[in-house]
């Protein structure tokens, strides 16, 4: 949480953070400023000190609803500097650093976050490092980094911007269920108001409508895959094939707020109309799995022995997983979970590794998402909700939707 910060830079050694980039689809940027429409901006946190920005001088405004100290450029004088710099602007910026760490006396390690276009962020980093000896810039990695570190658990207001777009997730898939199960069927293939098939592809239109609508972005996709597709984890679906009945449906929808905020992460397995039989059993495989790992949570775990415990249990059920045959592509293929905020994938992670140390704690919002896949037999089938580690130590599903494999035909 960022109540942690300080404590978590004092254990790295880190004098100070400096984040870069816009506020906009940039994570460790919009951890700081929630999501304030600012295009370009330089944040700096020193230990034990709020963090400060600075911003361009149109967006004054949209800066100061970050609520943060808030300096624009003009202060910096970037003409005088882009002069000095012969006008090379990458060295202009590496200028204009410079007189702002000197400025605010930034001293000591700095550890360096955000999101910039690598070429011209190198050169100027470089040259900074270059003009700035008392200072050591430092690229954390995952495992030791402080924002992912503090982005691992979430205060009150960040499990209420995970319940709202929670919220909206789960009403556009509803929407879709309730389109799909009134359309008309001819050949076990849905048909539209057109008498046309209905298409994967018009699906995910709908799907991107119906979020934008209700105050949603859906940068990374969508997966809607049927069939085959169900059978392979990340397989988008295929936008001119037609949606049939009695075929495995993978829907894993992850949207975030407008402006690049907070994400959910959610999925559901449907057949319309009817099941096979061996698609039923597929799917109550996954179903009991997931209920007893949803069973088995509790703060403190490791989170590698959940996994180890979701490979054990559809082994029992004889799938083959990753645990004893690492190269499987068919069974349990993937991780259980994983961290979720202000990007789809974050820390806590899953995964089985002896080196995996992270712990479930109280704070962390995770998805659970046991799955099973067999392309070989044309199907798939996946159960995926985010689940809060309440202050109390109960475990909350975030939002809650039916569990329904089967959607009944009301045409």
């Amino acid at each position: 949480m960022k109540k942690d910060i300080d404590h978590l830079m004092e254990a790295a050694g880190l004098d100070a953070l400096f984040v870069l980039g816009a506020a906009q689809h940039n994570p460790f940027m919009t951890y700081f400023t929630g999501g304030a429409h600012v295009s370009s901006a330089y944040l700096i946190k020193k230990r034990g000190e709020e963090p400060f920005l600075y911003h361009n001088a149109m967006e004054r405004e949209e800066a100061a609803k970050s609520g943060l100290e808030c300096h624009d450029f003009n202060e910096t004088d970037p003409l005088k500097l882009l002069k000095q710099a012969g006008g090379d602007v990458t060295r202009g910026r590496a200028l204009q650093w410079e007189t702002i760490f000197r400025r605010h006396g930034i001293q000591g390690r700095v550890g360096l976050y955000g999101e910039l276009e690598i070429g011209p962020a190198f050169t100027a980093l470089k040259l900074l490092d270059e003009a700035l000896p008392d200072v050591e810039f430092v690229g954390e990695t995952e495992t030791e980094a402080v924002l992912l570190k503090a982005r691992s658990t979430k205060d009150s207001p960040e499990i209420d911007h995970i319940r709202h777009i929670g919220r909206i997730t789960t009403e556009v898939v509803g929407e879709v269920a309730d389109y799909l199960t009134h359309c008309a069927v001819r050949e076990e293939t849905l048909i539209n108001a057109d008498g046309e098939p209905v298409t994967i592809g018009a699906i995910r239109k709908r799907i991107n409508l119906a979020l934008a609508a209700k105050g949603a972005e859906n940068p990374e996709g969508t997966i809607f895959a049927q069939g085959r597709d169900a059978g392979i984890p990340h397989s988008v679906g295929q936008d001119d094939q037609a949606v049939m009945l009695g075929k495995t449906i993978v829907f894993d929808i992850y949207p975030c707020e407008a402006g690049g905020g907070y994400f959910y992460d959610f999925t559901r397995t449907w057949s319309l109309g009817y099941a096979t039989d061996e698609a039923l059993q597929l799917y109550e495989d996954v179903r009991d799995v997931y209920e007893k790992i949803m069973a088995s949570l509790r703060p403190e775990i490791p989170c590698r022995d959940l996994q180890i415990l979701t490979c054990e249990l559809f082994e029992q059920k004889g799938h083959p997983t990753i645990l004893n045959t690492p190269a499987t592509q068919e069974g349990y293929v993937h991780s259980l979970a994983h961290g979720l905020g202000l990007a789809v994938h974050e820390a806590p992670h899953f995964q089985y590794a002896e080196s995996n140390k992270d712990l479930l704690l109280p704070g962390s919002v995770v998805t659970i998402e046991p799955g099973l896949y067999y392309p070989s037999r044309g199907m798939g089938a996946r159960i995926e909700n985010p689940v809060w580690v309440r202050p109390d130590g109960k475990m909350e599903t975030v939002v809650e939707y039916p569990l329904d494999f089967v959607l009944p035909m009301h045409p």
